[in-house]
């Protein structure tokens, strides 16, 4: 069985920590390499850690090699400070190392964007998400999968007070059947979705999964 060597940039996130997990545990990847801030406190044989800053990408391109990327990076308004500073995580940041990505020969791209995500849309959230969708997609990687998932139900020390009110208020709803569409989402699903995804033959370049795709 051929052996892959799998990226991860966001690895520290509640959704990247769960599929970093998850690809540790299987043995199709045999080198799991995760660029983060700080180191996330995970020791295994497979796994390689790059500390780096993020403000200087452009010297740890030689450091961006494999065979899949899963691109998981992402912040709120709130935890940013400014709209610029939200775009820079959630935009420029995961674009460029995208870019560096598929220039290094990376041929697998799995990026987590979101439900709604419009680069047209007058609201600042959906719309960036949007952009990025579109700006990937012109890159060189031979499979390119977007996960557009409802609101994701993280690991209960990490889940904002925010998140807990949406969370309970949707799922209220979808027990009298409505907004099936938007039913919460646990980071460990997500995570099993994307690498099972990523190990499948996809015959088109570009596959975008909605939320009911998801489940």
């Amino acid at each position: 069985m051929k052996k892959h060597h799998a990226l991860v940039f966001g690895a520290t996130g509640a959704t990247g920590k769960e599929i970093v997990c998850q690809l540790l545990k299987d043995i199709t990847f045999d080198k799991v390499s995760i660029f983060v801030r700080t180191k996330s406190g995970i020791k295994h044989e497979k796994l390689v850690q790059h500390q780096i800053d993020f403000s200087k990408l452009e010297s740890y391109k030689e450091f961006i090699q494999g065979d899949v990327l899963f691109s998981c990076l992402g912040t709120t308004l709130k935890d940013a400070g400014s709209k610029e500073q939200q775009f820079l995580i959630d935009y420029t940041y995961q674009y460029e190392f995208a870019k560096m990505a598929s220039e290094n020969g990376v041929t697998k791209y799995s990026l987590i964007s979101s439900a709604g995500a419009n680069k047209s849309s007058f609201f600042f959230y959906p719309k960036i998400k949007g952009q990025l969708e579109a700006s990937v997609q012109k890159l060189s990687f031979n499979s390119i999968q977007i996960f557009q998932p409802p609101i994701l139900i993280r690991p209960q020390e990490l889940i904002r007070k925010g998140e807990k009110i949406a969370i309970a208020f949707f799922q209220k709803l979808n027990e009298f059947g409505l907004f099936k569409s938007q039913k919460p989402l646990p980071v460990s699903i997500l995570a099993q979705r994307m690498i099972s995804e990523i190990k499948t033959p996809q015959k088109e370049k570009i596959k975008i999964f909605k939320p009911t795709d998801i489940f």
